[in-house]
């Protein structure tokens, strides 16, 4: 298990490509919420669109707060298929999170299932990005809802 307090950890999940209407300012008023609250340990998977996302606005939100940012990376290649600038934020924001968490040195069948499932064991609230009904954003849900986790769903 993690050296931090599942009780004020929050994971994130959602799709590598957003949605037109994805409005930011949403996923910042759930982060100021979560910040009031007491939550002090985000977990992001950063991966593509709403995972890269959550990354920069958590980065803001450590100039101003005593947070945790936790990487978690399903393995150490992740970005191989990123596009060049989001490559270089991607290089840019692991050299800012407080720790890296990786589950594998290679691509696995099954990689980034671990690293789901590892932020959601290790966080009492998960917060989503859910607009399509597959893939690993719908995997993550439906694995916090069997285990009783709290899910804050972004519009």
């Amino acid at each position: 298990m993690a050296d931090f307090d599942l009780k004020t950890t929050v994971s994130f999940t959602g799709h590598r490509v957003l949605r037109n209407d994805f409005n930011v300012d949403n996923l910042k008023e759930v982060i100021n919420n979560l910040l009031i609250k007491g939550f002090r340990t985000f977990l992001v998977g950063m991966a593509m669109g709403f995972d890269l996302k959550c990354a920069d606005v958590l980065l803001e939100k450590k100039k101003e707060f005593n947070i945790d940012v936790i990487a978690c990376i399903p393995c150490k290649n992740q970005d191989k298929f990123f596009k060049n600038e989001e490559k270089d934020r991607y290089q840019e924001y692991l050299k800012k999170v407080d720790k890296i968490v990786c589950f594998s040195d290679e691509y696995t069948n099954g990689c980034m299932q671990i690293r789901n499932r590892y932020m959601v064991d290790n966080s009492s609230v998960l917060v989503a990005y859910l607009k399509y009904f597959k893939g690993g954003a719908l995997y993550t849900v439906n694995y916090a809802k069997k285990q009783n986790k709290e899910i804050i769903y972004i519009d």
